[in-house]
């Protein structure tokens, strides 16, 4: 039980740090596009990476400040089904080009960013 109330307030800080970090890059960008959510799936992306290839391979964590981290944080802060939805309205305003960007820039950089922190992993 202790496990799920972990994740829970995990989830609730990515949360509300996603619902701050979005805004702040959404107000200070064009509009036209959803940079508020790549910008959090990329870092959310880098985040989970580090967590995982970096620090709990290194087991500098225990169990429960890892799914705080990972389940609950990240699963709370990244936006992938945001995402979705944005790339969905982009698509019924007849936007395909700024919905095959947006697609394409949320798949490679946050497969990126995971990969980036992979490359850290001692093996």
């Amino acid at each position: 039980m202790i496990n799920y109330l972990i994740v829970s307030l995990g989830a609730a800080i990515g949360g509300a740090f996603r619902y701050w970090l979005s805004g702040v890059i959404q107000k200070n960008l064009p509009a036209s596009f959803p940079y508020g959510t790549l910008t959090v799936n990329v870092v959310g992306s880098l985040f989970l990476g580090i967590i995982i290839f970096i620090i709990d391979s290194r087991q500098m964590i225990s169990y429960q400040t890892k799914i705080f981290l990972t389940i609950g944080f990240c699963g709370g802060f990244t936006t992938f089904s945001t995402f979705s939805f944005e790339t969905i309205n982009l698509i019924k305003h007849s936007e395909f080009l700024l919905a095959f960007v947006n697609i394409m820039l949320n798949v490679i950089l946050c497969l990126g960013a995971v990969y980036a922190a992979s490359l850290f992993t001692h093996k």
